[in-house]
């Protein structure tokens, strides 16, 4: 009797060990079922088409290129009350392509990039002549369905951009809705109060948390814009960029209510080519939750007003010279300005451009009026490309915001606006001068003392209404300055 509790001390761990074991199988088996199954129920809901055109006389390029494609379609049978939902009318939408990006993923990893492509690009569309980019899907839809929309337009981004398509990704309006209804609120920072009556989008300065109608609202409007379809493209970005990183959070992978309803909404709204790989574009975009993810915009070199048959239009035009030189630095070695506080040294780092490579927007600040204008006609005597000043909130400190592709331009204006500073920020589409009360201003020729102070979207120090900040942020604009005020978000017009 007496041996009977040493036995069962010698049996009582082996039987632990082998619940254990059962147990971790268990788990394993239930971790497995739950991701095949929600795999499964995404694909099944996904829309797969021939997209991409079956000869093309673009050769493959370097790493992996996905054109993300939103339009202004409708619900077919949608209600008065589900058209308010989604802050619209039944004026049937279309099918030209308002949202255009590439979603370019470097070979062998690293930071991918989204590139926008403006929706009034002025391009040669195959068989159709000199036409907005956003026609192209609705000339190829109207002989060819989707299919033919989505060759089309693949065609034409590839003759404009030399860059190969390799996968085609298209969601609707309601997509775009259904997702941030599913995903749940959206942060954002504004540089100004808005009240636009056409996206029905409204929200005051500052962080604003958006539901899934007002997210929709911020990513439609257009109006209003200090720089138009360019901005517009800069909260797309934005928005694509913050719900993948809300999509890969656990707070949504973990939670099983909330990942069935994101994959439903996603699965359910979007079209693809049939060669797209969903385990393998996710294994590839690991990172973005990291915040691993650039976003840019094409070479552009202004917003003029032309003539095409006797109608006067407003386009984007697209710069083509500087194409090659975009393309070849997307898969290039980060610099020094990207992101960074880049300085005002010299050799490499410090390489400019000719004025006449520059186009530059000029917002005012200052509280002077007219101060925009007299400094953007200063701007265009010496050389630069111009597009027309507004006005934004008062500010204490001038400031050149730029995306990071376009750090040499940023530099060369710099040199006509003594004491601004250099502000490399992802919520603007182009070069932009934001004049303050520090009293600068551009002049007709390039100083030399220098380039300004730089300093990126990532650096350190804080900006308040009063102007004042710490480290190199001296005087910062609160529009590209992550602070506490702003929760860490890079505020967008």
């Amino acid at each position: 009797m007496s041996d009977t509790p040493r036995t069962r001390l010698r049996v009582r761990p082996r039987h632990v060990v082998r619940w254990i074991a059962i147990v971790v199988v268990l788990i394993l088996v239930a971790t497995i079922g739950y991701a095949v199954y929600n795999y499964q129920h995404f694909v099944s809901g996904v829309t797969h088409i021939d997209a991409l055109p079956a000869s093309t006389s673009q050769a493959k390029t370097s790493g992996e290129n996905i054109l993300l494609v939103g339009d202004d379609h409708r619900p077919a049978n949608a209600s008065a009350a589900e058209l308010a939902e989604l802050g619209t009318t039944s004026d049937g939408g279309g099918t030209n392509t308002d949202s255009m990006l590439i979603l370019h993923i470097p070979d062998g990893g690293g930071k991918a990039t989204l590139i926008s492509l403006p929706r009034d690009s002025w391009v040669s569309i195959p068989g159709y002549g000199m036409g907005k980019l956003n026609a192209a899907f609705a000339y190829g839809s109207a002989k060819g369905g989707d299919s033919g929309g989505a060759k089309l337009l693949v065609e034409t981004i590839q003759n404009l951009t030399t860059l190969h398509i390799d996968h085609f990704v298209r969601i609707s309006m309601v997509g775009f809705y259904d997702v941030a209804k599913a995903l749940g609120p959206l942060k954002v920072c504004l540089v100004d109060a808005v009240d636009d009556s056409y996206s029905t989008f409204t929200a005051p300065a500052g962080v604003s948390t958006l539901d899934a109608q007002q997210a929709l609202a911020f990513v439609r409007q257009r109006h209003g814009l200090p720089n138009g379809d360019l901005d517009r493209e800069a909260r797309q970005r934005y928005f694509l960029s913050a719900e993948a990183k809300n999509f890969l959070k656990p707070s949504t992978l973990l939670n099983p209510g909330r990942l069935n309803a994101a994959l439903t909404a996603v699965g359910s709204a979007i079209q693809t080519d049939k060669g797209l790989n969903w385990l393998t574009l996710a294994t590839q975009l690991k990172d973005i939750a990291g915040g691993n993810l650039d976003s840019t915009t094409i070479p552009v070199s202004g917003t003029p007003t032309i003539y095409s048959g006797g109608t006067a239009i407003s386009i984007v035009q697209v710069d083509t010279a500087k194409m090659p030189a975009f393309v070849a630095a997307l898969d290039a070695a980060p610099a020094s300005t990207s992101g960074k506080s880049t300085g005002s040294g010299s050799g490499a780092a410090a390489s400019t451009v000719t004025p006449s490579q520059v186009s530059v927007t000029v917002l005012n600040g200052s509280g002077v009026a007219g101060a925009a204008g007299t400094s953007t006609a200063t701007l265009a005597t010496a050389g630069f490309t111009t597009s027309t000043p507004s006005t934004v909130s008062t500010r204490a400190a001038s400031t050149i915001q730029y995306p990071s592709s376009m750090a040499a331009e940023a530099r060369t204006l710099a040199a006509y606006v003594p004491g601004a500073t250099l502000e490399a920020v992802t919520g603007v589409a182009g070069v932009t001068l934001v004049l303050g009360t520090d009293g600068a201003t551009a002049k007709a020729k390039p100083s030399t003392a220098g380039s300004g102070s730089g300093s990126g979207s990532g650096s350190s120090g804080t900006s308040g209404s009063s102007g004042s900040s710490g480290s190199s942020r001296s005087g910062s604009s609160p529009a590209a300055t992550k602070t506490a005020a702003t929760d860490g978000i890079t505020c967008v017009h």
